[in-house]
């Protein structure tokens, strides 16, 4: 398959090339902060590659020099009463009062089938962080920095961050993190966890798309279904999970797919896989 780009998105570049689907955030003049606009088209373009039945896997980065260095807080304060509200923009059918999450992307990110692959080529800041948390799979360049930060701006980690980071590296040293606003190298990173893979940054692009085509080589319904057992064993019993994982397995064996594994494992050649 070629690739294809939509280029109507001003602050979110989303480029499809085979089975992998590309979201660069897209404003370096600002190292990539977010603005109410870029939220939106985040979780815009996480749901078209999520529906999208030839992308198999989803690459997180962005252009320039930063990741994402937080939220655009000059757009925040020019928001409605000069306040930090302007995020819920668009939010109409929400009460006054109240935000609507369920389409922030924190939340799409969660809950997608397709694997995301967050890489970092650069500092992460605050909600970048958080992003890049969300994420299934984070590959950063030798040159990247993270910053947990809210603590430092008088707000807490709203995006994700106090759910997802002591999961990763336990409850003392996220604590240590969150509660100093202390930056870390990429070396530091791998060593806690955070990240699977620091490469040099000129490689990461590369390393990202044949990251991201591995993944995309294997069965796309059997990959999905994997991270949807594996979500869902992080609030399950060891029981509850075993069960829902079976009653994810029954339709998998009637598939085209399940037959193309077993037959080219047995004629010892790469399989073929449809998504059916």
């Amino acid at each position: 398959m070629s690739a294809r780009s939509d280029e109507s998105s001003a602050e979110v570049r989303y480029d499809v090339d085979g089975h992998v689907a590309t979201l660069t955030l897209d404003a370096p003049e600002r190292m990539n902060t977010i603005s109410p606009r870029m939220l939106r088209e985040i979780s815009e373009r996480l749901i078209d590659a999520d529906t999208d039945r030839q992308v198999r896997a989803i690459i997180v980065t962005g252009a320039g020099r930063a990741f994402c260095a937080g939220l655009d807080l000059q757009a925040q304060m020019a928001g409605p009463k000069g306040g930090l509200g302007s995020l819920s923009e668009g939010a109409s059918t929400s009460p006054p009062g109240e935000i609507d999450m369920r389409n922030a992307p924190p939340m799409v990110l969660h809950n997608i089938d397709t694997p995301t692959i967050c890489a970092l080529n650069g500092g992460a800041a605050g909600y970048g962080l958080d992003l890049a948390l969300g994420c299934d799979i984070r590959l950063a360049a030798d040159t990247a920095k993270l910053n947990s930060g809210f603590a430092k701006r008088g707000i807490v980690p709203e995006s994700g961050g106090t759910w997802l980071l002591p999961r990763m590296v336990g409850y003392a040293k996220a604590a240590e993190l969150a509660f100093t606003g202390r930056t870390i190298t990429a070396a530091e990173a791998l060593e806690l966890g955070i990240v699977n893979q620091v490469v040099p940054a000129a490689d990461l692009a590369a390393s990202a798309a044949a990251f991201a085509a591995e993944i995309a080589g294997n069965a796309p319904l059997a990959v999905r279904a994997i991270k949807r057992m594996m979500r869902a064993a992080e609030t399950e019993t060891f029981e509850q999970n075993v069960h829902h994982v079976y009653l994810q397995l029954l339709p998998l064996l009637s598939t085209a797919d399940f037959a193309e594994g077993v037959a080219a494992f047995m004629e010892k050649r790469d399989p073929e896989f449809h998504g059916r």
